[in-house]
This record gives C-alpha cells, structure tokens and sequence, in this order.
C-alpha cells in the first residue's frame, strides 16, 4: 500500500533534521560549544593561534581539532564569517518541550517571537534572555531564525546556555502557555496599556512576552490570542525600537515595578 504524500513528507522532514548540522565560528561561540556536554560536536577546524587560544576547551570535549593554515580556511562558512581561525561543527541542541522549560522556575517570564528572521537579533534576544533570567525564547519551526554562526556568535554563549524552541504553531503555543497559568502580553507601538500598567499587582504570576518582525509587528492571528496588547512607555515620537532592544527593555520592565 502507498504511503500517503503527507506521510512521505513527514517522513523525508524528520530525516533531514536527524542529518541537519551547523557550524558555529569565532572564539567565544566556539569554546561555550565545545564546553557544553549537551552539544553534539562533530568536526573542529582550528588555526595554531585559535588552537592555544582554546586549548582548554579542546581538552574538556575530548575533540581532536584539524589545523590549517589561516590564509586557507577551509570550514565550509561564508567567507566573510569572522571567525577568529575557529569554526566548529555541531548538531543542533535539542532542549525538550514547552512545560520542562518553562514551567519551574520561580516567577518565569518567556519571550515568544512571531516572524524574527533575522539572526543577529534572535541572537541578541538571547542573550537578553539569558542575562534577564528569562526560562526560554520561542521561535516557530517555520519564518524565524534557525540556529545558525552568525546567531550563536550574535548570542555570545547564550545559544548554549538559553533554551531556544521552535514551534509548529505560534497562536496554539500561546494558548497552552495560558493554559499553564501564563499571563502572555503582546507588544504593539498602537497598544493603549504599558507592560508595567498591565502587570500592575501581577508580577508573581507567569509572563510571556510577545514580539514581532520590525514592519509588520505582531501578526493578527496573534494580536487575537494574546491576553492583552501592550506597549513600552517611550518619550517622544521618534519610532519604534529594534525588536532585540524591545525584547530586553520589556522583560526588564516585567520584573521590576
């Protein structure tokens, strides 16, 4: 009997991500990978100068490091990476679901992204999260930034540290974070409340923090299923924030009063 076609396609997709690798590049991204004893790591390309440099961390993941020559880079990463003559290949983390990951912590806040495809500010948004205490950063499997050099150099360790989860479906993931007792916030610039007006009295409770792709903001679909749309309190009328800088001033403003 043949397989239906959405049976195949599911099939061909769960193979293509069991072989999917990345290469992250530069020094800092490099060593926190091979640092981490969850990341799967799976070839090391290194210049003399990057080998002294990361010798300890060579050392603790156990990985033996190809040497060449600086002015013949051979990592299969864009020419124009800077990548400090250290490139290392990985296998994407695997961080487990949505309830492990956001529900333990005390007072958890969460970032969800709808549509930020550009690496250097999920990136960015993670390291945020990370330095902010936020239990997670959501993106969706499909339209947002998937792990790649230039998000983990962007994110300055904080890929290996910050649970970075990418979803089938935005508005469904919303509403199983409500279910768990979530108060989820949308930011929007047209927004009447602030974050703090929102969460006045509200600080103890479980927040999600919503943000979408500068230009198009939060999608309707979205604006439709969050609690409440919310604004950052800005002087002024000079526009909107970078998401990444939105990202971190919204989860500083909803932990303190």
């Amino acid at each position: 009997m043949k397989k239906p076609k959405w049976v195949v396609e599911k099939e061909q997709a769960r193979k293509a991500a069991a072989s999917e690798t990345v290469w992250l590049f530069g020094l800092h991204a490099v060593r926190d990978a091979l640092m981490n004893p969850n990341r799967q790591k799976l070839r090391l390309v290194v210049t003399r100068n990057a080998q002294d440099k990361l010798a300890e961390a060579i050392e603790f993941a156990g990985i033996e490091a190809e040497m060449v020559d600086p002015r013949r880079f051979t990592a299969p990463i864009d020419p124009g990476s800077v990548h400090q003559g250290a490139a290392l290949e990985v296998k994407p983390l695997d961080w487990g679901g949505l309830a492990e990951n956001c529900i333990g912590r005390e007072h958890p806040r969460v970032i969800l992204l709808d549509r930020v495809t550009d690496p250097h500010n999920v990136g960015a948004i993670l390291r945020s999260a990370e330095v902010l205490g936020a239990s997670a950063v959501i993106g969706t499997r499909h339209h947002s930034a998937p792990e790649t050099g230039a998000l983990a150099k962007t994110a300055s360790g904080a890929l290996e540290r910050q649970p970075y989860l990418r979803v089938r479906n935005l508005a469904d993931t919303i509403v199983e974070l409500q279910n768990m007792g979530f108060l989820v916030l949308g930011l929007d610039g047209e927004a009447e409340q602030t974050i703090e007006t929102a969460l006045g009295g509200k600080l103890d409770q479980p927040v999600a923090l919503v943000l979408g792709a500068e230009g198009p903001g939060l999608r309707q679909k979205t604006k439709e299923t969050v609690n409440q749309l919310v604004k950052i309190d800005a002087s002024g009328g000079f526009g909107s924030l970078n998401v990444s800088n939105a990202a971190a001033i919204a989860l500083y403003a909803s932990r303190h009063r």
